[in-house]
């Protein structure tokens, strides 16, 4: 009578291991089947596989539980803080990339927006969760700005753990289609020789997109007047409504207005030109070297965040990044996938946090 081989087989993340049992029996030559061990050490025999298949399950939980919680916070549900309210570029791509985790990874990533105090309060959430990977924040140059601006309860270089760069969007120079300025210069010499009269406006105060207008004005020498607004929305509407010379906004607030020619790009703060607007010159172009300005959204998570995790989480969301559907529909958001991860990106954090400070330092912005 034939008797299959046992076999004892485990998953996992490097492969399957499989642990075969010799048969307790063999054939003749003449093909009968003879047992080849007595009673007693056909007993002893299944004893000792009892104990052996124990030994194997115990190995394979302990293996299972390794793994788990060194290299997989997926177990649980991942959040997602956004320190910013709903709808703007951080949320909208923070929502791309959980839902597009949440497929190819089946687990479960969710968003959850803790805006205020100039997006304080959803980041000192982030720095006071457990370091397992199961919370995450969607930082912004407002990450490192808030530190040399106020006393906080963090501090963004040692309180967390890079994960991601995920994109970039642009900002531009803008007036209204019908203003007289056909370029960044045109507004700037107008702004010398009225001084005071002209006004830009933007997200603020305090914001990065403040710190890039105060660091123009100050290199091209121009006094024109800062209008802060609660958000772009509101500075780009009253641009429409010629309540403002000119407003600095990311690409995804303005594109669609320069499309239809009611707003005039005069020049983008980025260090090369847009590809969607390849006329539209840089600040850098018009005069002013190594100039530059955008707004960029990572993902960081607690200090002492595991490697092993910080790296599994990296995977995920370059995967996500580089799915065609994703990056396409970032793009015609106006959102520009990246994807620098770990020591790279902490690298980045530190220059924008030593950048902003001497910006804040020689615009003098008061520090509360």
């Amino acid at each position: 009578m034939d008797r299959s081989i046992a076999q004892v087989t485990l998953s996992r993340a490097a492969g399957v291991i499989t642990y075969p049992l010799e048969s307790l029996a063999r054939r003749t030559s003449a093909g009968q089947s003879t047992d080849w061990l007595n009673l007693r050490q056909r007993s002893s025999m299944r004893a000792h596989g009892r104990v052996f298949s124990a030994l194997i399950l115990a190995a394979a939980v302990s293996i299972f539980s390794v793994g788990y919680a060194t290299l997989s916070p997926a177990g649980r549900t991942i959040r997602i803080i956004v320190p910013s309210s709903v709808g703007g570029g951080a949320d909208i791509l923070a929502r791309l990339l959980a839902d597009q985790i949440s497929r190819e990874q089946s687990v479960a990533v969710v968003v959850e927006n803790r805006p205020g105090a100039s997006n304080t309060i959803g980041t000192e959430a982030v720095a006071r969760a457990t370091p397992d990977g199961s919370t995450l924040l969607v930082a912004t140059p407002e990450f490192v700005i808030n530190s040399h601006l106020r006393k906080l309860n963090y501090n963004p270089l040692n309180g967390f753990t890079p994960v991601c760069y995920l994109a970039r969007s642009p900002q531009l120079f803008v007036v209204n289609s019908e203003s007289p300025y056909r370029n960044l210069n045109d507004l700037l010499d107008a702004a010398r020789a009225k001084p005071g009269e002209l006004t830009l406006a933007s997200a603020g105060p305090a914001s990065s997109t403040h710190i890039a207008f105060e660091t123009l004005r100050r290199l091209a020498n121009a006094k024109m007047n800062y209008v802060p607004y609660q958000g772009s929305a509101p500075a780009v509407n009253a641009l429409l409504a010629q309540h403002v010379t000119s407003v600095l906004a990311s690409y995804p607030n303005v594109v669609e207005q320069v499309k239809a020619d009611k707003l005039r790009a005069l020049a983008t703060a980025s260090p090369t030109r847009i590809k969607q607007m390849p006329g539209v010159p840089t600040v850098a172009e018009s005069g002013f070297t190594n100039y530059e300005s955008e707004i960029w959204f990572g993902v960081v998570a607690p200090a002492k965040t595991p490697d092993a995790t910080v790296s599994q989480l990296a995977g995920w969301f370059t995967a996500a990044l580089q799915a065609p559907e994703i990056k396409t529909r970032l793009e015609t958001l106006g959102l520009f996938t990246v994807g620098l991860c770990g020591v790279d990106f902490g690298d980045f954090i530190r220059k924008q946090y030593d950048n902003y400070g001497r910006a804040i330092r020689e615009n003098n912005f008061a520090v509360r």
